[in-house]
């Protein structure tokens, strides 16, 4: 009864991020009540292995004890500090000295947000600060990537170039500022999957936009060292850097965004570590509090940092929001780095590649037609025909379908409208948990290929 009507209660009163808001009243909610490691339990009893670490940010596994102690401690000693009027407190301070010194290179400095989206948002009035700063206001324009995500906030979304984000928000005066590229995407690049064909193409693509628009123009470049919600887009080996010397050339900001593939992820804390590179900004969320509580953070480069405060000089910088370097997530983030160094960063490589090449495996099954992925962050994408890479019919709806099915079979992951599925299982995952992501994928693969609309495509 409890469960049933927390069901009508939200089906009533909660609005759902990216949802049929109608779709949902008639589907109702699937209500989580508890989890530990990377175990969830749903409110009929039903226990499911999380292979997507919630929304890609479970990094450390649920229900850790440090962490929970690090966050009952601090809201027993200092539950608000307002980073205004110059106040701070401890953890904020040593989470942002923390960060610089595990961030790559000249990456010295810390702005903390409440996530992603608004970390994102505020790597756009910091570029227009800097450029202002150099006495080039005219620099007021953007680029990013053909299916890159990079939040849905008012100026983020314009970034995101995934259309479900732009639909329905009158959004055509915000996007004539925000431009894009086509995207890396190897399994389906028209040039085909050879890397230095693929990266030769994005540098052109990228070339061939600056130059349309103008050098004196482009305030910043935005990418994802993976392509998250576009589908866990790998680059080739040499992309992320090959695509900040354009933006060196040019003289334009390289901004990175790790809010997915920071801390762990896809193995070392800092995907650009991984790549050989050192953004002028970076941006995270997600994993920096393993998702106990929300925080997000730009990291900035020392050069923007002293172009931005000489520009200033004694006025204020106008940006900020009430719950910057709030100190419970500060204690929290502390805690989960103590994790990840303690052991579980290393931890996770291991069952990163255990993942890899679990998934791999399956690359037999008539339905999968390419695996991709690094570290704990991977995809597996279906189609009815593997020569001509045919995706799964729309009329299947294979976002609901996919993830129904891996529910019902006890396994939560990522089901992409196109027919891909996501994986971001915690570092914490032990081997037989991964095991078992890859033995009830297979599942759902052979339930998915015995339903007629899927044999019929297949013929």
């Amino acid at each position: 009864m409890l469960s049933n009507s927390l069901v009508e209660l939200d089906r009533k009163h909660l609005i759902h991020p990216v949802a049929s808001w109608r779709g949902h009243e008639s589907a109702g909610a699937r209500i989580i009540s508890s989890a530990k490691d990377v175990t969830l339990t749903d409110s009929t009893g039903r226990t499911l292995l999380d292979a997507f670490a919630g929304l890609w940010c479970v990094n450390a596994g649920y229900g850790q004890p440090s962490v929970i102690a690090a966050a009952t401690a601090q809201m027993e000693n200092l539950s608000y500090a307002t980073g205004y009027f110059g106040l701070s407190s401890e953890p904020t301070i040593r989470l942002a000295s923390r960060l610089a010194e595990l961030a790559p290179g000249d990456i010295d400095h810390v702005f903390f947000t409440l996530g992603g989206s608004d970390a994102v948002d505020s790597t756009v009035r910091f570029a227009r600060h800097y450029w202002v700063s150099r006495s080039m206001p005219q620099k007021d324009q953007f680029i990013s990537l053909e299916m890159g995500y990079h939040g849905s906030s008012t100026t983020g979304s314009g970034l995101t170039a995934l259309p479900a984000f732009h639909a329905g928000f009158g959004m055509e005066a915000q996007l004539q500022t925000q431009h894009k590229i086509p995207s890396h995407k190897v399994y389906r690049n028209p040039v085909g999957n050879n890397a230095a064909d693929v990266i030769a193409a994005s540098v052109a693509q990228l070339r061939s936009k600056i130059e349309d628009v103008g050098a004196e123009r482009i305030a910043a470049f935005y990418a994802e060292p993976i392509q998250g919600s576009g589908g866990v887009l790998v680059p080739p080996d040499g992309w992320m850097k090959a695509m900040q010397s354009v933006c060196i050339e040019y003289d334009i900001l390289f901004v990175v965004d790790e809010v997915i593939t920071a801390f762990g992820r896809t193995g070392p804390m800092f995907a650009s570590t991984e790549d050989g590179i050192v953004p002028d900004m970076i941006t995270t969320a997600k994993g920096l509090t393993s998702g106990y509580v929300p925080m997000g953070a730009v990291l900035m480069s020392d050069r923007v940092y002293q172009v931005i405060a000489d520009g200033a000089g004694a006025a204020a910088v106008g940006h900020g929001f009430t719950y910057s370097g709030h100190p419970v997530s500060a204690a929290v983030g502390l805690a989960v780095l103590d994790l990840y160094e303690g052991g579980m960063l290393d931890h996770g490589q291991a069952m990163g590649a255990r993942l890899q090449e679990g998934l791999r495996g399956l690359t037999d099954h008539p339905l999968v037609g390419d695996v991709r992925g690094r570290g704990l962050l991977a995809a597996v994408e279906l189609v009815t025909d593997k020569d001509k890479k045919t995706p799964l019919p729309a009329a299947a709806q294979p976002a609901v379908r996919l993830f129904d099915r891996a529910w019902d079979n006890n396994l939560m992951l990522r089901a992409f409208p196109w027919g891909v599925l996501g994986y971001a299982p915690a570092l914490c995952c032990t081997p037989e948990e991964i095991d078992q992501i890859i033995e009830r994928t297979r599942l759902v693969l052979d339930l998915t290929l015995e339903d007629p609309d899927i044999r019929r495509a297949m013929k």
